[in-house]
């Protein structure tokens, strides 16, 4: 894995070890062994930009500890060590939750599980067959069930989170995340089905559309730098079907042809999302262009509806050195059912059987069934499309691959299994050699890769109707400290004093309950009242657009007894428990106003 990030130019934590907490005694020895001998080892490998201390907080001691043993062994290797959580750690240089929005001013924190939904590959949406309803399932809750279109809503709508946060957005950013996790597999699953289906691609490393989405949204280092448009499912559907369209585009905005007739404007949210309400199918072509402000066309896709299906077609995929019968590496085969015109029937789901002949192993595919069909050699396709792997044995020669579906004109496909040097029973050379490196997207900026969008003014300090002593913690850059009231709501008001008299535009805030609670408010600068609402639950912060006015004092005042309900009910660790939210358990905080962090934003300078 990490050789191959190498190649591919992409970034990587190297964890050590891992246990989802801290350990102590010989655990902890051990522990500080294998980062010892994980970073001699991988010293030279540049795709490795984190070492990662374990998954979850460890104590400031033990995380000296371990960059002591960086220190030690990689002093000039500019790499950050850290570990999960570390949100207050004066010896980590980095951190990051599992699924919350954090911001600093001081250290990269990012999130390491910023999107958990699941949803199957083979379900398009509600409008084709099997038509799997949305969300339906067993499993811990619908957002482990979804069908591929709101799979990649979802993940557009948690990357906004942390792109609204992005560096250039102010003092204190986040600094991004990954999600979990890239391609299915068979780690623990939380949905109906028996693997997990979180991934921008299947286990077959087909992409769903959810992989398109993120192609969209990450083609650049940090601002949209290169720009795409992607339609979210296909367009084979029958007279009587309307339907909501989505497409995911990096344009300011997105108009929509049926057949070359506009549809209009699409309304954008998450600030890559745009929907068009009630397009009513026709056969032909579905086609949305981009334009920036100007009104540029700045990119499009298109689909189209595809025939009846025709023909199967075979393409080989093999390593780029070719086949070795090394008794381990494979081809992958993709299977597709086209129509007369070789476009893929993106709605078939036909079952095809194979025949290998020659010195190969089949190891088949993965579909959704009683058994996936694990090893079978009748393997369905899905939305048109799989996957099959065929490993090489140890003997070299010609290899046949023939694929038969009822009612449509099979394929047939040949390759060879090149002959692999050993010497008394070794390989000779190690497996990596010769595979070429794809570095297209060039070294790391050396300027920012970023524009100032918005400036954050200098809060000098607060007064607080109750706990003054805690004011200060509510604009700290820690997101382990925050200011409440007593939990009376008549002192449920903060004030809090600007460096400077500018113009404000916004407020952004952390709460306590972020996910669970709405806290009725209202927003002053200078006694002028500039929002009154109720707030937002998220993921982490709220941004809150205000009546632009010109102060230097900025009142946040509870106006009404806060109300508790979890907006993200399904999101769950393994064992079934949310995760912590800060707000206090067990205990009545209907007149509590809690404030982790608060920052105040003006005009762009």
């Amino acid at each position: 894995d990490v050789e191959s990030c190498d190649r591919m130019g992409l970034i990587q934590a190297m964890p050590a070890g891992d246990s989802e907490s801290d350990v102590q005694g010989r655990r902890w020895e051990q522990r500080k062994m294998l980062m010892r001998d994980a970073i001699i080892y991988n010293l030279n490998n540049p795709s490795i930009l984190f070492y990662e201390c374990g998954n979850e907080n460890i104590s400031e001691q033990h995380m000296q500890e371990m960059k002591d043993i960086r220190n030690k062994y990689d002093p000039y290797g500019g790499r950050a060590i850290g570990s999960r959580e570390m949100l207050d750690s004066r010896a980590a240089e980095y951190g990051g939750e599992m699924l919350y929005i954090n911001k600093s001013a001081r250290n990269p924190f990012w999130a390491m599980e910023y999107s958990r939904d699941e949803g199957l590959r083979k379900y398009w949406d509600e409008y084709t067959y099997p038509f799997h309803k949305e969300g339906e399932g067993a499993g811990q809750g619908a957002a482990y069930n979804h069908n591929q279109d709101a799979h990649a809503i979802e993940n557009v709508v948690r990357w906004f989170d942390y792109w609204r946060e992005r560096p250039g957005t102010g003092t204190r950013v986040s600094s991004g995340g990954v999600n979990i996790i890239f391609s299915d597999s068979n780690t623990h699953h939380r949905g109906v089905e028996n693997y997990r289906r979180s991934g921008e691609v299947d286990p077959m490393r087909l992409p769903k559309d959810a992989f398109w989405a993120h192609y969209v949204m990450w083609d650049g280092w940090v601002d949209v730098e290169n720009y795409h448009t992607h339609i979210i499912g296909h367009w084979n559907y029958t007279p009587d079907v309307t339907k909501n369209i989505y497409v995911v585009s990096s344009g300011d905005k997105v108009e929509l042809f049926v057949n070359g007739k506009s549809q209009g404007f699409g309304k954008q949210s998450s600030r890559f999302l745009y929907t068009f309400e009630n397009i009513t199918w026709a056969e032909g072509e579905l086609k949305a262009v981009s334009y920036n402000a100007s009104d540029s066309i700045m990119s499009e896709d298109l689909i189209r509806t595809a025939g009846k299906p025709a023909a199967i077609r075979l393409t080989l995929r093999t390593s780029p050195l070719g086949f070795k019968a090394d008794g381990a590496d494979f081809a992958l085969i993709d299977v597709e059912v086209v129509d007369e015109q070789g476009h893929r029937c993106p709605t078939s789901n036909q079952l095809i059987h194979f025949e290998l002949n020659g010195p190969a192993e089949w190891r088949g595919g993965i579909a959704q069934g009683e058994d996936n069909f694990i090893l079978s050699k009748d393997l369905p396709v899905e939305c048109g499309v799989n996957r099959v792997i065929v490993r090489a044995t140890t003997s070299a020669g010609k290899i046949t691959l023939k694929a038969t579906a009822e009612g449509i004109a099979p394929a047939e496909i040949v390759w060879n299994a090149a002959p692999y040097k050993v010497v008394n029973g070794l390989s000779a050379e190690l497996p990596g050699v010769g595979l070429p490196s794809n570095l297209d997207r060039g070294p790391t900026p050396a300027t920012p890769s970023y524009t100032v969008s918005r400036t954050a003014l200098e809060i000098r300090g607060a007064t607080a109707a109750a706990n003054q002593q805690q004011a200060g913690a509510s604009f700290d850059d820690n997101e382990m400290t925050s200011w409440s009231n007593d939990g009376r709501l008549s002192t449920g008001r903060i004030t809090y004093h600007l460096s400077r008299r500018a113009e404000i535009q916004e407020i952004v805030m952390k709460l306590s309950g972020w996910r669970t609670r709405r806290y009725p408010i209202i927003i002053q600068v200078d006694g002028q009242t500039v929002y009154e609402g109720n707030t937002p639950q998220s993921l982490g912060y709220i941004t809150i657009p205000v009546k632009p006015t010109v102060g230097s004092h900025i009142t946040v005042m509870l106006i009404g007894s806060s109300t508790t309900e979890d907006a993200y009910q399904d999101i769950t660790e393994v064992s079934g428990k949310t995760e912590s939210d800060g707000a206090p358990r067990g205990q009545s905080a209907r007149g509590e106003l809690r404030i982790v962090e608060i920052e105040v934003y003006g005009k762009k300078s």
